[in-house]
């Protein structure tokens, strides 16, 4: 049977981290051999290559979180820096993530797009799939993506509007669905309009656990495969099958 794959957590995060070598082994209980752990900053980053390294089943992203201050704050010889360090380490990573925009508490739209645009080029230049944030920015997003030619592209926990998902999926962009899809109708209804051979499933984890009170992990990935299957009315082996055809055909 094929494994289980969490396309998006965040290992790096003390409620996991602390606790990584449990972590990885409820995992592994619980089917899921591939989890893409996406670094924010130049310190999560490396903690992500770190986690690769140490555990079979860990793969990494590496990317700069979409930023919240303004440009006066922002360091660029720092991003500049990263970028060059993330250009280093393309053999060793799986894709660049997690990257993107985030409108929700704007300071500056422009350093944002700059930042973000310069985030795709890299992604294209050393060729890796790229996992998109897009909170409250999925327009603005998607028209970046698309004139900067990207194809290998994962929208992770798009909230966008309908039009906005058709328009994404005919891009041939993939969506990952969220374990917190159990509760909610935005992601059920992207399984609906997405075909299976452009879904993932993400936990997010430690956040949007599917379950009320307990922090999320990897091991609750097979959740979103549930819905998944439920939804496309697909038995929970085909949805397995299909995402890891996913996988293999993107990265």
């Amino acid at each position: 049977m094929v494994p289980l794959i969490d396309i998006h957590c965040h290992l790096d995060f003390p409620e996991l981290y602390e606790q990584i070598e449990e972590v990885i082994k409820k995992a592994q209980k619980a089917q899921v051999e591939i989890i893409l752990t996406n670094g924010i900053d130049p310190k999560t980053n490396r903690i992500a290559l770190e986690l690769a390294e140490k555990y079979g089943s860990v793969e990494s992203a590496l990317g700069f979180y979409p930023p919240d201050y303004s440009r006066k704050a922002f360091n660029e010889e720092e991003f500049s820096d990263e970028l060059a360090f993330i250009s280093k380490n393309k053999d060793k990573i799986a894709a660049i993530g997690e990257i993107g925009m985030d409108y929700k508490n704007v300071k500056d739209k422009e350093l944002q797009k700059m930042i973000f645009t310069k985030l795709v080029k890299l992604a294209k230049n050393i060729d890796k799939p790229m996992l998109i944030h897009s909170r409250k920015a999925e327009e603005d997003v998607i028209d970046i993506l698309e004139k900067e030619g990207a194809k290998k592209v994962i929208m992770h926990c798009f909230s966008g509007k309908k039009k906005l998902i058709e328009r994404a999926s005919d891009l041939g962009y993939y969506f990952s669905i969220p374990t917190a899809v159990v509760k909610s109708e935005q992601f059920q209804e992207t399984i609906k309009i997405v075909p299976i051979n452009q879904l993932f499933a993400e936990t997010d984890a430690p956040f949007l656990s599917p379950f009320k009170d307990k922090r999320n992990e990897p091991a609750f990935i097979v959740e979103s495969y549930k819905k998944i299957a439920e939804i496309k009315n697909m038995t929970l082996e085909e949805v397995r099958n299909n995402i890891f055809m996913n996988w293999q055909g993107l990265f």
